[in-house]
């Protein structure tokens, strides 16, 4: 995992932005480790994507969700388990119904305890965010797809199959084309791809680019990735487009036997090329291990594909 310079990765609610009617977004404000964490409201409900980086995150979050909330019940999501993302579910004992697809609640259950230890490594300010967390198991834990009816908006919660993680989520608002990514899509980013073989390699480049292609051709007027600024369709066509370049560059060199130092080298420099201004170049190298490793592998079969989301 690389090392966390950046700056102490607090959620404020400072900014908080209103794409939608009664549909809010804790902005991240472009700081590393913090996700974009939405509200989302109904008659009689609020749903709350994203907790942040631990207790003292989640409180602040919480604290927000219940004065927005005014008297109204409470969930939580997460749209997968990274520590940013669901390492402050704790928090919300009691106070919210936390609910999940069931590939997540596994990641929580299997995958949490090593990436708490990782993160806590990746620096001091991290490792202080995440002191008394335990990955906490989801209330209601559903299969493929759940609807959540608010009172007068229902939200759409759908599990994507094995892309980001395996236990990847997306959520939609449908009565305004709101769609919550997690970090299946990031805004002028490039693609994060936890790829830590041997001890991790869930994600899946074909099958993440399988899973774009079928959220690109949906589309959402509203698209509110994990990391980076609110946008619309064309954030879903980015990703699409960049996965689908990074796979064909990635095997065409592979497909010429050229070494993977090699095709890292020459992927990255073309990638850095065409988005210049995106961040998070670390993650190019990470990319191409994973096409390298799935070259020539079996696409993933039809009744394993997620639900378009």
């Amino acid at each position: 995992m690389p090392e966390h310079s950046g700056p102490d990765p607090a959620v404020h609610t400072t900014d908080v932005r209103e794409p939608a009617r009664d549909l809010v977004v804790i902005a991240d404000r472009g700081v590393p480790l913090v996700p974009n964490v939405g509200v989302i409201g109904g008659r009689d409900a609020v749903l709350v994507v994203e907790t942040g980086i631990g207790i003292e995150n989640a409180e602040t979050v919480l604290k927000f969700a219940l004065e927005y909330a005014k008297g109204r019940r409470l969930y939580l999501t997460t749209t997968h388990f990274h520590p940013e993302h669901a390492f402050g579910a704790q928090v919300f004992a009691g106070e919210a119904t936390y609910l999940a697809n069931s590939a997540q609640a596994a990641d929580l259950e299997e995958r949490g305890p090593g990436y708490l230890e990782m993160f806590k490594g990746m620096s001091d300010a991290v490792a202080r965010r995440l002191e008394g967390v335990e990955p906490k198991r989801p209330d209601l834990v559903y299969d493929q797809s759940y609807d959540l009816d608010l009172g007068g908006r229902v939200v759409q919660l759908r599990a994507t199959g094995r892309a980001h993680t395996r236990g990847d989520q997306v959520i939609r608002v449908p009565d305004v084309d709101a769609l919550f990514t997690g970090d299946l899509v990031e805004a002028a980013q490039f693609s994060i791809f936890p790829w830590f073989p041997p001890h991790d390699t869930d994600v899946s480049g074909t099958r993440w680019l399988g899973v774009m292609e079928r959220m690109a051709d949906r589309g959402a007027d509203i698209v509110v990735p994990g990391h980076g600024e609110i946008g619309g369709p064309q954030l879903l066509a980015d990703v699409r487009d960049y996965l689908s370049l990074l796979r064909d560059e990635t095997w065409r060199r592979r497909d010429s036997a050229v070494d993977e130092r090699t095709i890292a080298d020459e992927v990255s420099a073309l990638m850095i090329e065409r988005h210049p201004e995106w961040v998070g170049r670390e993650w190019i190298e990470k990319g191409v291990g994973c096409l390298c490793a799935e070259h020539g592998g079996p696409g993933e079969p039809a009744e394993h594909a997620g639900p378009a989301a």
